[in-house]
């Protein structure tokens, strides 16, 4: 057993179709929006989050963060439809970069790891960006976009892991997992 530091819905979805053990216990720690760069950014974020709900509990802790890069600036979650827009209109027919921070703390100590996925957008038209952003789906997701979602379409090809998109990618959260001696499935396997 242990804890999911995040209110993400796609996470804890994409945790619970690999059988992971865990509860979800929301941190309230204000994100971090500057860094030295976007990889530190989000492993940062990742650690104060686990760190957060760590210093209330003693079952190993998951801590998060997902942003969507293109030509060295981050786009986080939109504030409106406009920012929604302004963002897809900017990833249309280019490539960019998903960043997510995995963050475990076990017994005081914590592992970091950043995973990396490039994303190929198709060209999109203004009317199938409005069109888009009209169904609400874009705000709360970083880059404007849910990948699993209505955006699907959008998604040319990509290179890495398709849950890193999503939120969490469950092959590297795995793989820190064992690093920092944490049992994802509750002694039961997967």
């Amino acid at each position: 057993m242990f804890i999911l530091a995040s209110a993400s819905p796609r996470r804890r979805a994409l945790l619970e179709q690999i059988g992971a053990v865990f509860r979800v216990e929301e941190s309230a720690v204000e994100e971090v929006r500057e860094a030295s760069d976007a990889a530190e950014l989000v492993r940062i974020n990742a650690e104060r989050k686990a760190r957060d709900i760590a210093a209330k509990n003693s079952l190993p802790v998951l801590g998060a963060d997902t942003v969507v890069v293109l030509d060295g600036r981050i786009f986080g979650k939109p504030q409106d439809e406009a920012e929604a827009c302004m963002m897809l209109r900017a990833l249309s027919g280019r490539a960019h970069e998903v960043l997510t921070g995995i963050a475990w703390i076990r017994e005081g100590k914590i592992v970091s790891a950043v995973s990396r996925t490039l994303v190929h957008f198709a060209l999109l038209g203004e009317e199938e960006i409005e069109r888009y952003v009209l169904t609400g789906e874009p705000l709360g997701k970083a880059g404007a976009y849910a990948v699993q979602g209505g955006a699907a379409v959008f998604v040319e090809r990509l290179e890495g892991s398709f849950s890193n998109v999503v939120g969490l990618p469950l092959h590297d959260t795995a793989e820190l997992a064992k690093k920092a001696g944490v049992d994802l499935y509750g002694g039961h396997g997967a």
